[in-house]
């Protein structure tokens, strides 16, 4: 059984700050037009992972951490409560001389959400991944692109597009879930379904919602 916190009591919290660090960029990357992400393909994901401030240690490649949210489609019209999730490892190409990067990837197909839904799993590994393109360059989308199971973005240092994120891992972040629903919560429960959105987690669900109207 999936229990939630409540919301007055983690209103302070890391999860708290996090999911409006996560609502801000998702806001800026969503409304930028032709400078941001198609609206196009956030009307076609069946999942949004957003990881704002993803930390480098090194230059161009390797020492990559950051902590965000998943969102997935309900089936019923909506998007299921933010699940916690990791982004570990892989190479930053797009981020030369950045010490944070903000990133955005949506799932594109069924197959790319079971791979979400589990434990963890790396991009160009067990899902398919590619940069993904800005603003009106989706009408040149290439085919990996088109076939790519999850799509990528970034931001850093004011710099945005399409970046690959190959070899990273994602992973479930069990500490923020059990904080927001209930000890022992996993991810395929919360995307599922089967979690209420948490207080601290609707202006995230909103701002999905406002930018990618679900579809059933």
């Amino acid at each position: 059984m999936v229990l939630l916190a409540g919301g007055s009591l983690l209103a302070g919290t890391e999860e708290a700050v996090r999911l409006k660090e996560s609502t801000t960029t998702l806001t800026e990357l969503a409304s930028a037009g032709d400078k941001g992400i198609p609206r196009g393909l956030l009307a076609k994901s069946v999942c949004v992972i957003v990881v704002p401030g993803v930390k480098k240690g090194g230059f161009i490649v390797g020492g990559k951490f950051g902590r965000g949210f998943a969102s997935c489609r309900d089936g019923k019209g909506g998007w299921t409560a933010p699940a916690g999730l990791r982004v570990e490892g892989g190479s930053f190409g797009l981020q030369a001389g950045g010490a944070e990067s903000d990133v955005v990837l949506l799932v594109m197909n069924k197959s790319g959400m079971e791979k979400l839904l589990k434990s963890k799993f790396t991009l160009g590994g067990e899902a398919s991944a590619a940069a993904g393109p800005v603003g009106r360059e989706t009408e040149a989308m290439t085919d990996a692109m088109m076939h790519a199971e999850i799509l990528s973005w970034s931001r850093s240092r004011g710099v945005f597009g399409g970046v690959s994120l190959q070899g990273a891992t994602l992973r479930e972040d069990q500490e923020p879930n059990d904080r927001l629903y209930g000890k022992g919560t996993r991810n395929e429960a919360v995307l599922t379904g089967k979690a209420p959105i948490p207080d601290v987690g609707r202006e995230f669900i909103g701002t999905l919602t406002k930018y990618s109207p679900s579809h059933k």
